[in-house]
């Protein structure tokens, strides 16, 4: 039975959305842009396996790179580019859209100034926990609003509380003065508390430090999503016998739900090792799906286009790490969840189509063209494990 692994390059968006301008970012695209300030980005294997054909086709404007050295990657690949249909540009969107469920509600949001949340929400979060208030209480990005304010967390033992132009309630808090427990009990609280307000996520937000300038995120964020309204394509591999495996985030975004291998790991470096210790391990008919946060935590809310770059020469520099592990069926998908322009105006999420590359040993390389929704990559796996289909999205097997 073939093997399927979704390699999920969280907001590597390649432009072209062609509703981009109903969400404010007509002319976001992540890759374009970041091949624009770094024409000798060196990403052979990607290349080889028709990225740059599927950004090209998304926007219609050339890319033109010219990497250092030449491809490792030999095996036949088809490729092309998705348009999202959910009414978000999210990363549990993304993500429950892929396996079978657009959200074409959208989710609820709060609003970006001071105060962004409603005070019943708050008075009734801190009452339950136990709390005197708290601090932030606005759109922020996470990184400054813990210098800005993390002093006074420390003095005051408030949590920070932010939001972001996604759908999420998040809370920022010291691993230690706080404590992590501590922190991922109030994040339990909040998300009873917010499912009023149709949010999608309460992200726990841990960070290290004792004074400002020097506040650091650990790696111990854990996201408390909404469940999936509807069978998953992990639900139904799972159903169906199935082993699988969700590798990162994959964990919370689909809220703990379809998964048989939960594995926890973090950074580029780690997930990779953690995804290719799954090929070898898992057994015929199995999904193994990772999250590769790094692009979009790191470098896309951060605005950073070097950092962004780098990560994607890595990325590509472990790709043909997969090929002695591959089996004659086996089947891989590289792909993202929505973008996120290093080179765009604020820090938030980009509305841009996403690569679908499709490689493996018997695989007929071809243009698979602009795809009406993320779900017929869904479609597809489903189809490849043999598995009952998805009610959303159409195989191009």
């Amino acid at each position: 039975m073939t093997r399927v692994f979704i390699l999920m390059m969280d907001s590597f968006g390649i432009g072209g959305a062609p509703d981009a301008s109903d969400f404010g970012d007509g002319g976001a695209a992540t890759f374009e842009h970041i091949a624009a300030a770094h024409p000798d980005l060196n990403i052979p294997n990607l290349i080889s396996l028709g990225l740059v054909n599927a950004a090209q086709d998304a926007t219609g404007q050339p890319i033109r790179l010219m990497p250092k050295s030449s491809p490792t990657m030999n095996l036949p690949a088809a490729f092309g580019h998705m348009k999202e249909m959910s009414r978000d540009k999210d990363t549990v969107s993304g993500h429950w859209e892929m396996a079978g469920l657009p959200n074409l509600k959208g989710w609820g949001h709060f609003k970006p100034d001071y105060p962004s949340f409603p005070p019943e929400l708050i008075e009734n979060i801190c009452k339950e926990a136990g709390l005197s208030g708290i601090l932030g209480n606005k759109a922020a990005s996470g990184t400054v609003i813990i210098q800005e304010l993390g002093e006074e967390h420390i003095r005051s033992g408030k949590p920070i509380c932010y939001s972001s132009a996604d759908s999420c309630f998040q809370i920022a808090a010291h691993e230690e003065h706080f404590g992590l427990e501590n922190l991922y009990r109030l994040c339990e609280i909040a998300y009873k508390h917010v499912q009023p307000y149709r949010i999608g996520r309460v992200i726990a937000r841990p960070f290290i430090g004792e004074k400002a300038g020097e506040f650091t995120r650990t790696t111990r964020r854990r996201d408390y999503a909404a469940q999936p309204f509807g069978e998953t394509l992990l639900d139904k591999a799972k159903n169906a016998g199935r082993r699988v495996f969700a590798i990162g985030a994959i964990n919370d975004i689909y809220a703990h739900r379809g998964i048989t291998d939960p594995i926890h790991a973090a950074e580029l470096p780690g997930l990779w090792d953690a995804t290719l210790q799954a090929m070898k391990d898992a057994p015929n008919g199995s999904l193994v799906f990772t999250n590769f946060e790094d692009f979009d935590m790191y470098y896309g809310h951060r605005r950073d286009i070097k950092g962004y770059a780098q990560a994607l020469e890595y990325f590509d520099s472990r790709l043909p790490d997969i090929l002695p592990l591959l089996k004659e069926d086996d089947v891989v998908f590289i792909t993202a969840d929505h973008g996120n322009d290093p080179a765009f105006k604020g820090t938030d999420h980009t509305r841009e189509q996403v690569p679908v590359l499709m490689f493996g040993k018997n695989i007929r390389p071809r243009n698979l063209g602009q795809r009406d929704t993320y779900a017929d990559l869904g479609q597809t796996a489903a189809d490849f494990l043999d598995i009952p289909p998805l009610n959303s999205g159409k195989s191009f097997k």
